[in-house]
């Protein structure tokens, strides 16, 4: 072969190789072409929890979910981190964060695993700048963190249905705290769970739409739990305007009750646990409410941004308290502070990059 031939046949190996080679390349998560909530957890040591859950340094979590205090002897599960196939995350800006929301009020409306967002957030935001004067007040429902320097509010208001609660009927068509919602630049909507309660922790016996009273046994949970969210929906399209307020609706955490679920028929529960689930695959199924949600987002005028967490949850059966929540009983619904919520901060902060 002659050297200019080797020649050729060598640029164009290299050229090959580069295409190749770029293609490969993980993009930025912030490119919308990036799934961001489908991937995997990534062992990664050196990359250190946004936070230190210790009182003197996030003085805002709940006392159940800081797992190190409460006895927790095993600490590789906060450092695992969000991997989406194909890309990286940014991280999080804490300061970045509270410069885009100076002067303006962020609220989290949901259950306890809402709550558990709005703590993670408080703390990621306090770590970023630990000096910095900080008010907290409670009134009525609502939590109010108060940054000074940058005026900004992170609120939290309890409210697991979103719907009105009265006399033990949920009211489908009647929205508990619509009024407190108003005048907010960041809403994070989440419903779900406490539809799904049963037994002393079941709140309601019926459902009124309009003048029309069901019996619980009447209608399908998920039935009554789709109505509920429309209502949340079609006021969200009337009232709110997402080209000044950014919406969100946190999808369904993931639960480990059942080791079948994850391929250990063996295995009871998350006590123990110490792992996350390899790979992107998750042996058992999605819970019948990610398809109500999705459904009744897709219908709206304008679709809330959707944190699709259950992957991402159903991954993590080493993140919950477990036997580690101070109470001495077994919790595999929540999460350790730090921890897995602090992903969906992550993820949040992404999708406002975004846009």
């Amino acid at each position: 072969m002659g050297s200019n031939a080797f020649r050729g046949s060598h640029l164009l190996l290299v050229s090959s190789f580069l295409l190749i080679s770029l293609s490969q390349t993980p993009s930025k998560a912030t490119s919308s072409s990036c799934d961001i909530f489908n991937g995997s957890w990534v062992f990664d040591y050196s990359t250190p929890p946004p936070y230190n859950s210790a009182a003197s340094q996030c003085p805002f979590a709940d006392s159940a979910l800081d797992c190190i205090k409460n006895g927790r002897p095993d600490t590789a599960y906060l450092s695992y981190s969000w991997r989406p196939a194909g890309c990286h995350l940014p991280r999080f800006d804490g300061k970045g964060f509270l410069g885009r929301y100076r002067g303006k009020k962020v609220m989290f409306v949901g259950d306890s695993l809402s709550s558990s967002q709005w703590q993670s957030l408080a703390c990621m935001l306090h770590a970023a700048d630990p000096n910095q004067n900080y008010t907290i007040t409670s009134r009525g429902r609502i939590t109010t963190l108060f940054f000074t320097a940058y005026g900004t509010s992170i609120m939290y208001m309890k409210d697991g249905f979103l719907v009105s609660l009265v006399n033990r009927k949920l009211w489908l068509d009647s929205l508990s705290g619509s009024e407190l919602w108003r005048g907010v630049d960041l809403l994070v909507f989440n419903s779900y769970h406490w539809w799904l309660h049963t037994g002393l922790y079941k709140t309601w016996d019926g459902y009124q739409i309009g003048d029309r009273t069901v019996r619980d046994i009447d209608m399908d949970v998920m039935e009554a739990y789709k109505i509920a969210l429309t209502t949340w929906a079609n006021w969200v399209d009337s009232n709110i305007d997402q080209t000044k307020t950014y919406v969100f609706f946190q999808g369904i955490s993931m639960v480990h009750y059942h080791g079948a679920e994850w391929g250990e028929p063996a295995v009871q529960d998350c006590k123990g646990q110490t792992k996350p689930v390899e790979g992107s695959n998750y042996p058992g199924t999605r819970p019948p409410g990610d398809e109500v949600v999705k459904s009744v987002l897709h219908a709206m005028k304008r679709p809330a941004f959707l944190l699709d967490i259950v992957l991402m949850t159903q991954l993590r059966k080493d993140g919950h308290p477990s036997i580690y929540a101070g109470g001495g009983q077994l919790d595999c619904s929540h999460w350790c502070l730090a921890g897995v919520p602090d992903t969906w901060n992550q993820l949040m902060y992404t999708i406002l990059l975004r846009n």
